[in-house]
């Protein structure tokens, strides 16, 4: 009976003897599981099991993790044990869709309508324990859209159970349960993934959500900064630390979409932000991680201490290492921003022809050199437009630190080549003291949950603009897949490290490149048979890709290709070796998989297509 007093008071501010308070400013880091406690707990089997004890590990030659209706699958009865230690965190996934289903057990018409208004709204999914960006990945098994009387509702790739984490110790006990029961184990923090890399069927997922602390350090000193920091929980959206940044009179750095999770896959994978430019990515930014390893154990790695796992965490990879629960990141001082915005439309009904349109866009491409050099961040996109044409949205273009009249002067001569070639824009220019204005008024909210939607990505190094060939050979083959029907997200700006960062696992390939590209394939609602998805799926992958990876070997690992070849040199560079051998010292049972990530050649998601993975299958190995 001690065991089920020891549940029930895991989450109560008078701590049980199961757990104890370990000093930290971090509300969430005060309730752990500590190697005594551990021991303890381990001595007491409940139905013949003990998965609490850390560094215990399963049988090493297992060929697949447990799924649901396997004899060793846990029983509903462990289930509810689990959920008691927790202090009933656990959720059964109830897929988010499943109100649109007469069938579902779940269904809500007024609810149902909701839903829908806000499918692409990127807060649907952030705030729903199991959903994601890219719907795709789960198998659309659930989609609200494609509810009908008569059909039904199932898990696909959605995770079979979620951990709703408030504290260390139920992160903890997941990573224990799940790897101990041989089950597989997935970690969201708010979806935003073009890999399915939140998903897994038959999975636990621990849901990071609601460590969602922001802690303003005035000042602190480590061997490599001195200065303003935050300390920000795992479950903190890019807009939180935006907003407290303007608050203290500071920058710091997340990605453009604000809701996009800082401590999660976005500084794992490396991070691009409209800083970085001037102060680099995001995984540059991490002074302090705290993490639950594979083996149960929290650990805080940063220049001192656990510092192979620092170095791995900051850019080798999300959902590998271990479960970031918290993180120090640099507050800069304030920095004010200047540039502009404007907009192109192209075609037949316009006065801009497709010849003029695709003249001045290479006069801009050839200029993107000079302008990374001034720190210079330009993002834009290029949308198919009616008749044939297209549309060219500035979004914006800024320079951190540079005045509005530093910026007008850098500007003028393309603007005047422009007009010598016969197309005038009329840019709205714009200076803030600080970067929260900025984007807040010029950064659109991401529209996202678009179905049948897949994506690739490429970083052109500065080397492409040595040689006026192959210079133009790179913008001819970016412009022949836009004329194939991509659309063309696109980012001018140097990502190099600055003086004094802490050398991280991020992505050689960003060092060097000023031009980062995503282009995609949909195929939504188009209603073509499977043979026909599949010939464009392959034409995304063989030849759209194939006529951008000759000019850049790298990608960027949050946003790509799910089935890029060579994905351990175009994801990450020249650390890749390293990367697999702290992954093999720390999870040498591979407890943490995700598509693409470091070490997973290793496994399969079983009946995926051979030309897209998708998580809906049992996870074995090859």
């Amino acid at each position: 009976m001690l065991l089920f007093s020891v549940c029930l008071e895991l989450d109560a501010t008078k701590i049980g003897p199961a757990a104890e308070f370990v000093p930290s400013p971090i509300k969430a880091n005060t309730l752990q599981l500590t190697d005594a406690v551990l021991a303890n707990l381990t001595a007491q089997k409940v139905a013949g099991v003990s998965f609490f004890m850390f560094n215990t590990k399963p049988a090493a030659n297992f060929e697949c993790k447990v799924f649901p209706g396997d004899l060793d699958w846990p029983s509903k009865a462990i289930w509810s044990i689990f959920n008691l230690l927790t202090g009933n965190a656990l959720i059964e996934t109830v897929p988010i869709g499943a109100v649109c289903y007469q069938n579902s057990g779940f269904y809500s018409a007024s609810a149902c309508t909701d839903l829908l208004a806000g499918w692409t709204k990127s807060n649907t999914h952030v705030r729903d324990p199991t959903s994601v960006m890219s719907p795709m990945y789960q198998g659309e098994t659930c989609h609200p859209a494609r509810a009908s009387p008569n059909s039904t509702c199932t898990l696909g790739g959605f995770p079979s159970y979620v951990v709703n984490v408030t504290n260390i110790a139920q992160v903890q006990l997941a990573v224990n349960f799940a790897r101990v029961a041989k089950l597989r184990l997935v970690v969201k923090n708010t979806g935003h993934d073009f890999l399915g890399k939140s998903l897994g069927a038959g999975a636990l997922s621990i849901w990071t959500h609601h460590l969602n602390e922001v802690q303003f350090l005035p000042k602190i000193s480590t061997p490599s900064w001195t200065g303003a920091a935050f300390r920000i929980g795992a479950g903190v959206e890019g807009r939180h630390l935006f907003a407290a940044a303007e608050r203290y009179n500071v920058t710091t750095v997340g990605g453009e979409c604000g809701g996009v999770g800082v401590a999660g896959g976005y500084t794992a994978g490396g991070g691009h932000s409209p800083m970085s430019p001037l102060v680099g990515l995001g995984s540059d930014q991490a002074l302090s991680l705290d993490v639950v390893l594979p083996s149960g154990r929290f650990v805080t790695a940063n220049e001192t201490h656990e510092t192979d796992l620092f170095w791995a965490l900051r850019g080798g990879g999300g959902n590998t290492f271990g479960v970031v629960t918290s993180m120090i990141v640099k507050a800069h001082p304030k920095i004010p921003v200047s540039g502009m915005t404007f907009s192109v439309l192209s075609g037949a009904e316009t006065n801009v022809s497709i010849t003029l349109f695709w003249e001045a866009m290479y006069a801009y491409w050839r200029r993107f050199p000079g302008f990374a050099e001034k720190r210079s961040y330009a993002y834009s996109t290029i949308f198919p437009a009616p008749g044939g044409g297209y549309s060219w949205s500035m979004l914006p273009w800024m320079v951190p630190g540079m005045p509005l009249a530093e910026f007008k002067s850098m500007v003028a001569p393309l603007l005047a080549e422009w007009e010598e070639l016969g197309l005038k824009v009329t840019p709205y220019y714009f200076e803030y003291p600080s970067f929260y204005p900025v984007w807040k008024g010029h950064f659109p909210e991401e529209t996202v949950a678009n179905s049948d939607l897949r994506v690739g990505s490429r970083l052109f190094p500065k080397g492409n603009w040595a040689n006026a060939t192959r210079r133009d050979a790179l913008f001819d083959s970016v412009r022949s897949v836009v004329e194939d029907g991509s659309a063309l997200i696109q980012y001018n700006a140097k990502y190099d490290a600055p003086e004094g960062t802490i050398p991280s696992a991020a992505n050689t390939h960003w060092r060097d490149a000023i031009w980062f590209t995503i282009i995609g394939v949909n195929w939504a609602g188009s209603g073509l048979p499977e043979v026909e998805v599949e010939r464009l799926n392959k034409k995304f992958h063989q030849d759209w890709m194939g006529r951008l990876r000759p000019f850049g070997p790298g990608a960027y690992g949050n946003e790509a290709d799910v089935m890029e070849p060579n994905f351990g040199e175009a994801f990450y560079g020249g650390n890749y070796e390293r990367l697999v051998k702290i992954k093999k010292e720390l999870d040498p049972t591979d407890l943490f998989w995700v598509p693409t990530g470091v070490g997973s050649e290793g496994w399969k998601v079983k009946g995926s297509r051979e030309w897209l993975t998708t998580q809906e299958g049992r996870l074995c190995r090859v």
